[in-house]
């Protein structure tokens, strides 16, 4: 590495590491939810989802995963792991209820929140209401704070960085918390293993190991030229965070980056007919859903899961925004019938529509239903 990269990165750390950041998770949300408002269920393994033949479980509590249940599970497999595992149907107008609660606690310190679901949300505490200088202490402060208002528990993770708080935040779970320094932040990603890192899924983490990547140390040891070689722009994020180095912002307008539904089937669908009515259903409510939020949107794509649970997504992108229900619906067909006649029973069909963007920029008249 020559002594201008070694500058370079040496500002581009210091620069990252005058933050303070907090992330903060609820501990197993939607099953301690439903244990706080059952007693009956406490100290019992729990799954929130459903029972049947094509369940599938969106929270498990701590006492089901002793037994190896996680969400998203086939619930007959979460069944065979604990036969006396207790299915509770997801109540997630509570949830939401919950969030905002647990939102305004993060509000009271600080304006700059950016959720990432229902349960988890960083926080940007650099400089907090209370005028707390220790981001670990206000940590405790806010956690301490949940509980009291919503009788739940929180983990926390405290560092310089995104990338650093989110990892820290599963170290001491449950309700705990551990910190990572600016100073322990490199040696702490020289050892983690590669299929822990943010961005790298099972696929490319299988495509490091083969290249001798196993660990932060060993992608630590590439240039960023061949590391975009490898992996194109994702490249310079690997060279970056290799070093503990993550300038992301905390951003509380994160704005949405897609709209979308989906639903897994009693029985394979395995008709045409049948297969258009679904889509045909979830296309409209996607479009009401879009137009609700005041946006646009150029982009449909089809998410089809068969009956052995292989996977496939199909897009189409307009040169301009989708005009109504009916040309998202039209666009959900072209792509759902090249599939049949299927080979396979389909279980699950979704609908996303992305490429967002404000209506206020969309062409008034003149548009042309163009596949890019």
């Amino acid at each position: 590495m020559s002594e201008v990269t070694r500058d370079g990165d040496a500002q581009e750390f210091a620069r990252a590491a005058s933050r303070k950041i907090i992330h903060v998770d609820m501990d197993a949300f939607y099953a301690s939810v439903e244990q706080r408002d059952n007693p009956d269920l406490r100290g019992r393994p729990v799954a929130v989802g459903g029972d049947g033949p094509r369940g599938v479980v969106a929270a498990a509590s701590y006492e089901a995963r002793a037994h190896g249940v996680r969400s998203a599970m086939p619930s007959v497999t979460a069944r065979r792991k604990c036969p006396e595992l207790i299915f509770v149907r997801p109540r997630f107008d509570v949830y939401r209820a919950v969030s905002g609660q647990i939102r305004a606690v993060f509000a009271e310190h600080t304006d700059l929140i950016e959720p990432l679901s229902l349960d988890e949300a960083y926080l940007d505490v650099t400089e907090n209401k209370g005028g707390v200088a220790s981001a670990t202490e206000l940590a405790r402060i806010i956690r301490a704070r949940i509980k009291a208002v919503t009788g739940l528990t929180a983990s926390a993770g405290i560092s310089y960085c995104k990338f650093l708080a989110k990892l820290a935040s599963d170290l001491n779970k449950p309700n705990g918390q551990a910190v990572i320094t600016p100073r322990q932040g490199p040696a702490f990603v020289a050892a983690l293993p590669i299929a822990r890192f943010h961005g790298v899924g099972p696929a490319t983490a299988a495509r490091m190991e083969r290249l001798g990547i196993h660990t932060g140390a060993d992608l630590r040891a590439w240039t960023l030229a061949d590391l975009q070689a490898q992996f194109g722009k994702a490249g310079g994020w690997y060279h970056r965070i290799s070093r503990g180095i993550d300038t992301r912002p905390v951003q509380p307008d994160r704005q949405r980056k897609s709209i979308g539904t989906e639903d897994t089937f009693p029985a394979d669908l395995t008709d045409l007919a049948q297969a258009r009515r679904e889509t045909a259903a979830m296309a409209v409510k996607v479009w009401r859903l879009l137009d609700d939020r005041r946006l646009t949107a150029r982009t449909v794509t089809l998410k089809v899961k068969y009956a052995d649970f292989r996977q496939i997504t199909r897009s189409r992108t307009l040169s301009v925004p989708l005009a109504s229900a009916a040309e998202t619906q039209a666009l959900a067909f072209a792509l759902l019938d090249p599939l049949f006649p299927t080979p396979k029973g389909i279980r699950l069909i979704g609908v996303t529509l992305s490429t967002l963007g404000d209506p206020d920029a969309a062409p008034p008249e003149g548009r042309q239903l163009t596949l890019l």
